[in-house]
């Protein structure tokens, strides 16, 4: 016989209060569900992916969030600039193909993922911080599900949950319980990353982008810069392992020591104050079997984790939250939902979207094209809708055939 726990009944388990989570909470709400969040974490807390793509702001809106972002006076963005041995191009996403927004926030993600969070209180979720979930047990045949919860001060209860969406990031909480993972098809890259006092003054530099600047030896190793509203911004560098391997220091040496071969960049932040020591992540994409199950559904980096070179890990959260909120309402309304066809389907199209618009960056064939000196205005526009986040406009042929579409492109621009 397992121990006895307090026990507690819920129609919805959330697993984690990241945008996902947060967003679904919101959504599910509106529908009247019983909401309950388990968050590990105290907030705020650090966390990086701080540019948002414009599609995200459409689910903001759905979500009822909208203003309370707009009122936190973060860094306003409309675009993408891209630099590589001194050649400098960008992208307006306000001159897009896709319908909708195209301009949004670059944000701290502390600051921003509390507000979330708070706002789906606002909504009558209950988000519980610092409780971290221990063991999932799915019911069969439509029961509930079971889960063990340990409290902060390390006692442990259990919930009983209807449906269970993990929220969990890069704690893949279900994933790794029901070993759901598979290896991704990337090479294992790392990150190594701060915020500044950028010290940047000038109009040479656009605060209303983000930039991404290409190492000038290596087309696989970049660098982002993100500002932030009041002379900060987010810097970074990105690259397998190996590369990142042979620098020695702390990781604030070592990321400096990387930005130094990059002569643009290196004057950029001529004037930083390395003031935030930096941190490392490695192996952080990740792949799973499924996206759903009987009584579950995996969210944002729950699910898959691509890359950070095009910021699409904020939009296929945001994107799979309004997925699976819709899927549950017709679910709670009785009817029958094809799980596959309504969320796993139409969420991987975008995420192969990107998908393979990343791997046409490491390949060095996207950096052809977009510094490709005659470009058409209709195919940039057509680029710019995805780089906005638009991976679900199947209008765009650059959407419904993006492999096939990307070659071509890649083919006329190498000649």
């Amino acid at each position: 016989m397992s121990e006895a726990f307090p026990l507690e009944s819920v129609e919805i388990l959330i697993v984690g209060a990241g945008p996902a989570g947060s967003v679904a909470a919101a959504l599910l709400r509106q529908q009247g569900r019983h909401v309950l969040v388990l968050e590990r974490e105290e907030f705020p807390r650090f966390s990086i992916g701080e540019s948002l793509l414009p599609q995200s702001m459409e689910y903001l809106e759905q979500a009822g969030m909208l203003q309370a972002v707009v009122e936190a006076g973060f860094q306003f963005k409309n675009g993408a600039a891209f630099m590589r041995d001194g050649c400098y191009t960008d992208f307006d996403f306000r001159d897009k193909h896709s319908q909708g927004w195209g301009t949004t926030y670059q944000v701290q993600r502390a600051h921003f993922d509390h507000i979330l969070a708070k706002e789906a209180e606002r909504f009558g979720a209950e988000v519980r911080y610092r409780h971290e979930v221990l063991d999932i047990m799915l019911g069969q045949d439509g029961a509930p599900a079971l889960v063990t919860v340990k409290r902060p001060d390390g006692a442990r209860y259990q919930v009983r949950a209807g449906f269970i969406l993990d929220a969990s990031g890069f704690g893949r909480i279900l994933p790794r319980l029901l070993k759901l993972e598979t290896p991704s098809n990337f090479p294992v890259r790392g990150a190594i990353f701060t915020h500044v006092e950028d010290g940047i003054r000038g109009a040479h530099f656009d605060r209303n982008k983000i930039r991404v600047t290409v190492h000038p030896s290596h087309c696989n190793v970049w660098f982002w810069t993100i500002p932030f509203a009041g002379g900060r911004c987010s810097q970074g560098v990105v690259a397998e392992t190996s590369f990142l391997d042979q620098y020695q220091g702390t990781p604030t040496e070592r990321l400096r020591a990387i930005i130094a071969e990059e002569p643009s960049l290196h004057a950029l932040l001529a004037d930083a104050v390395w003031d935030t020591p930096a941190r490392q992540i490695t192996g952080y994409s990740a792949n799973v079997d499924q996206l759903w199950g009987e009584g579950y559904a995996l969210l944002g980096n729950a699910g898959e984790f691509l890359d950070p070179v095009f910021s699409s890990g904020v939009t296929i959260a945001f994107k799979s939250a309004s997925l699976a909120a819709a899927a549950l309402q017709r679910q709670f309304a009785g009817e029958q939902v094809d799980w596959q066809a309504d969320y796993g389907a139409p969420l991987r199209k975008g995420v192969d979207t990107f998908r393979a618009f990343v791997e046409s960056w490491y390949a060095g064939s996207f950096q052809t094209i977009i510094f490709h000196q005659e470009q058409r205005p209709e195919i940039k526009r057509m680029i710019a809708s995805i780089l906005a986040g638009y991976a679900w406009d199947l209008t765009n042929p650059y959407v419904k055939e993006t492999p096939r579409r990307l070659a071509a492109l890649e083919a006329v621009c190498a000649a």
